[in-house]
């Protein structure tokens, strides 16, 4: 061992298999994913209102897809959308941390010779099969060979350190508790896979150069380390969502509290229930403790889920008050406001609240319509009008995403109001508004669509428009502005008097229209900047045609709907 060539092989042959045991658990979790996940974020979210159901829910959801943090992303996007709260997420995720133990399970078997085969019948079931569904469990076999052939190759590389005495020196150093915790949570977060990790604990528990005593602060801190993930996931969303992952921390780091001080008693224990007797040799270190191991981290899981499930109403308490929620994030959710399931008995009752929702998607869209030009024609980011802590392009997504919300949510409460009895306006009335409310949600779309095409995350046009193209551009944008202002106070009403005649009559927009685009394409034959943003200036202007489109046809709409009610 003192040669460096030999250094230098088990380095190559340990990292080689580290990096096929981390493929393989991709592969694996990506086929697993493509057999089962389509469904597994509803079958999480339906298991809302009983704990045990959604422990039992989080454990199976993370056995099939093969991996925790997995599912903890799927809980922090689940809260984001208001689909589960933070409450009901937590059942789920205690489930999680047991399922995570079925592939220290089923490494701990010492399989991984037969890597090879598995990796072979998962090929043969990729390249014949014609269903879909066997393909990708093919798909999955394969993952799985290469995540235990991964496992041989990590241990053979660390066969000739068995007798290298600094090595097993460096293993009796991890018999301090604390210093094994801060290991196993540094190596996870490195490696970002708790599997991954574990994996590597009980490849050395099969050389024999591990104790029990010795592994079990490693996994402890392993699971610590996987949590880095939720909070990854969770950066720059809700509060809501971010509890998710401030509630995992607080869950495995109060496991190694608890756990750390009582490893000799717990080993004792897990010894006992896995049928072995302590001995010193190697060959039965080797033989007995990756077993052991891999009990003492499910029974470990166990018992946390089990001890914290009936506390789980404090415990939410004191994840809020830990991290409270922010009133205006709370704002930024889409969310209706005035629409209500009691008042469809009463049609009229029901179209007022309507009105006043379809009015609060003209305001949303006025501000996201107002924000339009500004990254096209300024080099900073700014601020959104109305939430300080978001960009103006933060501000244009956020918006977006409640038009759609609303859209669908709106459309449906129309139809449920439609389904009623109701007289020959109150018919009208239903039919204007499903008609206005698909016009908005089309006028937020050609703006995502134009935010998509020339600004990527939360960058700025850097393109400079000429100046007097953006003099252009900016008086065409206040009209369009204007018309969205006129059409919010119309839609509270229903009335046609409040419709300005000038959005009907479009023959002063259009015909500012027609002297931009002269004035621009004459910029083109002599500017050079003109030619360099062509594409833009006339995407910039068609985008204002269409939103002054969709305002005429809820303008036209409103007059007709007001026009036939007299």
């Amino acid at each position: 061992m003192q040669d460096g060539h030999s250094w230098l092989s088990i380095s190559i042959s340990f990292a080689g298999g580290l990096a096929l045991f981390l493929f393989g658990i991709r592969a694996m979790s990506a086929g697993l994913k493509k057999v089962a996940a389509k469904k597994m974020e509803s079958f999480v979210a339906t298991i809302l209102n009983n704990p045990v159901y959604g422990l039992i829910a989080g454990a199976f959801a993370t056995m099939i897809v093969q991996s925790s943090s997995t599912i903890v992303v799927i809980l922090v996007g689940l809260v984001q959308s208001q689909l589960m709260t933070s409450t009901q997420a937590l059942a789920v995720l205690f489930g999680a941390e047991i399922g995570t133990t079925a592939l220290t399970q089923l490494i701990a078997f010492g399989v991984h010779e037969y890597g090879p085969l598995f990796f072979a019948a998962g090929f043969l079931l990729n390249s014949i099969a014609k269903r879909e569904g066997i393909r990708y469990t093919g798909e999955a076999l394969c993952g799985l060979g290469l995540l235990l052939f991964g496992l041989h190759l990590m241990t053979a590389s660390t066969t000739p350190l068995l007798g290298y005495q600094p090595f097993i020196a460096l293993l009796h150093n991890l018999r301090n508790p604390l210093v094994s915790v801060l290991v196993g949570l540094c190596c996870t977060a490195i490696l970002q896979s708790s599997g991954a990790f574990i994996g590597i604990v009980i490849t050395l528990a099969q050389q024999g150069v591990l104790t029990l005593e010795a592994g079990m602060p490693l996994l402890l801190g392993a699971n610590i380390g996987t949590c880095i993930t939720g909070f990854l996931a969770s950066a720059g969303l809700f509060r809501a969502a971010k509890r998710v992952a401030l509630a995992q921390l607080i869950f495995n780091a109060t496991g190694v509290v608890l756990f750390i001080a009582i490893i000799p008693w717990y080993a004792d224990v897990i010894r006992f229930i896995s049928f072995s007797v302590p001995d010193g040799s190697s060959v039965m270190l080797a033989h007995d403790v990756p077993r052991q191991l891999a009990n003492a981290h499910t029974v470990y899981n166990i018992l946390m889920a089990l001890l914290f499930l009936p506390l789980l109403p404090p415990f939410s308490r004191l994840l809020i008050r830990l991290l409270p929620d922010n009133p205006d994030e709370i704002r930024q959710v889409p969310s209706v406001w005035y629409i209500q399931e009691s008042a469809l008995a009463t049609p009229s009752l029901a179209l007022s609240y309507a009105r006043a929702e379809v009015a609060r998607m003209s305001r949303i869209l006025e501000r996201m319509v107002s924000a339009l030009l500004y990254p096209f024609i300024s080099v900073e980011k700014g601020k959104d009008s109305v939430f300080a802590e978001l960009s103006v392009l933060e501000g244009i997504t956020m918006r977006e995403e409640k038009l759609d919300f609303l859209e669908s949510s709106v459309s449906e409460y129309l139809i449920a109001i439609s389904r009623r009895e109701l007289n020959e306006e109150e018919s009208r009335q239903v039919f204007a508004l499903m008609n206005i409310v698909k016009n908005q949600e089309s006028t937020g779309d050609v703006i995502e669509k134009l935010i998509g095409k020339y600004l990527q995350g939360n960058t700025v046009f850097v393109k400079g428009l000429t100046e007097e193209g953006k003099t252009e551009l900016v008086l065409l944008h206040r009209l369009v502005c204007a018309e969205i202002e006129t059409l919010t106070e119309a839609l509270l009403k229903m009335k046609k008097e409040t419709v300005s005649e000038s959005i009907l009559c479009d023959t002063v927009f259009l015909s500012q229209v027609s002297q931009a685009e002269k004035a621009h394409l004459k910029r083109v034959q002599s500017v050079a900047e003109s030619g360099v943003t062509h594409n833009i200036h006339m995407d910039l202007l068609d985008v204002l045609k269409q939103v002054h489109h969709y305002n005429k046809n809820c303008a036209r709409i409103l007059s007709e709907f007001s026009s036939s009610a007299k």
